[in-house]
């Protein structure tokens, strides 16, 4: 006999006095041994759910207290996840582990097993249960932390869960079939090529996880697009396997997380960081009326405020070289001209300088792009101050309102393709 049945043995004595005493009242042997059975068993779970009870209401309960008084935020995230209270319902297994020995000692050793086994099964259970919401109250409290916004750890702790279940699994497993863990793990390396199978989304989503991470790829609030999964919108959440994203039409897309790493997408995340959110966009200008600016298109241009020191100059730097040269500048071919295009663009290059809505540090420039069919593009690239989505679309419009509408002032015109109201107009002509 070794030295833990001794111990059973010694503890088992005062139940022996008990069935003794019992048959002393005349009960028979029989019925004096499921008595004192049963009336242990009673005892014992009593005791166990006093425990418990106990241990939830002084010590949990005194924990509690504690935390509220203290002006840390990580004991009050674990409180929140009932960490201690999940904790708390070891006491009455351990109780019943500890005597389900002694009160079914000279019963049956195979029903003690049994309630072993089971005991163990639970808290095994208990403490998985206990793990997890430690591990929630630990993602709860990185949240809290600024570099939780550039770094987030869901995909680990979910990967360490995923470890802990199956591990856990495979203990229940041992238990069970009376098998040493150990030789079970060992058995299961042979089946590592079906465990990659059956994880590979798992494990694709770990390095993913690992990669998007690291490289500070995308984060949750970032403004991200993805034409090849239809997202566009904001990332919500990063997990192991995914990442949702929040579409500007309110739907969800669910990416899988692999996909963030082998697959392109536009993540805006610089634009919102930088000093502005940039336009470009073109007007056609429809090359017949591109023209040599006349003296009375320079008067009138004069009188355009922003204009009147560029034509000033202009026509002062033109006419010097012109006589420089002795050219004959009654033929236009001959010599420097202004044309109506030009002015037109410097106007607007002048015009997007004086816009407070524009920031003035970054690019800004009107250029021409190669013409086609259509006339001439004329481009417009700046950045605008406002990087909201509202504003932003707000400013751009604005430009290009006045640009629509200041365009016939320098005798030029915007190329559309015909309606049927010019077609009828020339028809009727």
């Amino acid at each position: 006999m070794n030295s833990f049945q001794e111990t059973i043995a010694q503890k088992y004595e005062f139940l022996e006095v008990l069935e003794r005493w019992l048959i002393g009242k005349g009960l028979s042997e029989q019925m004096a041994q499921f008595s004192k059975i049963s009336i242990s068993i009673g005892v014992m779970l009593i005791v166990a759910l006093i425990a418990g009870y106990l241990t939830r209401k002084i010590l949990v309960g005194s924990i509690v207290k504690v935390s509220q008084k203290t002006k840390s935020n990580w004991d009050d995230m674990l409180i929140e996840r009932k960490v201690f209270h999940k904790l708390s319902h070891l006491v009455p297994a351990i109780i019943v582990y500890s005597t389900i020995g002694v009160v079914l000692y000279d019963y049956s050793p195979r029903l003690t097993e049994i309630f072993q086994a089971a005991t163990n099964i639970y808290m095994i259970a208990i403490s998985i249960w206990t793990i997890n919401a430690f591990l929630n109250a630990v993602h709860d409290i990185y949240q809290t932390l600024p570099i939780s916004q550039n770094r987030p750890i869901k995909g680990y702790l979910q990967v360490i869960k995923i470890l802990i279940f199956f591990l856990a699994v495979i203990v229940v497993i041992a238990i069970i079939i009376g098998k040493n863990p150990m030789s079970l793990l060992v058995g299961l390396g042979a089946s590592a090529a079906v465990l990659m199978l059956v994880f590979k989304d798992t494990i694709l989503g770990l390095v993913a996880s690992v990669q998007l991470s690291a490289n500070n790829m995308v984060k949750p609030g970032d403004w991200i697009e993805m034409p090849s999964r239809n997202a566009d919108g904001t990332v919500l959440e990063i997990t192991l396997n995914t990442v949702k994203v929040q579409n500007w039409d309110r739907t969800i897309s669910t990416i899988p997380t692999y996909a963030m790493v082998s697959e392109s997408f536009h993540n805006w995340k610089g634009m919102e960081e930088s000093d502005g959110r940039r336009i470009k966009r073109s007007v056609f200008i429809d090359k017949k009326s591109v023209s040599f600016c006349s003296d009375e298109m320079l008067e009138r241009f004069r009188k355009i405020h922003i204009l009147k020191e560029y034509i000033d100059e202009k026509t002062a730097e033109i006419k010097q070289y012109n006589e420089e040269r002795g050219i004959d500048s009654s033929i236009p071919v001959n010599g420097r001209r202004l044309t109506n295009i030009g002015v037109f663009r410097k106007y607007m290059e002048l015009y997007l300088k004086n816009n407070p809505k524009i920031n003035q540090e970054a690019t800004c420039m009107v250029r021409q792009l190669q013409p086609t069919e259509r006339g001439i593009p004329m481009e417009i690239y700046c950045f605008s101050n406002e990087k909201t989505w509202v504003l932003y679309e707000g400013v751009q419009a604005d430009i290009f309102d006045h640009v629509f509408a200041i365009v016939p002032e320098f005798g030029l015109k915007l190329f559309q393709n015909p309606s049927g109201d010019d077609f009828r107009a020339l028809t009727q002509g």
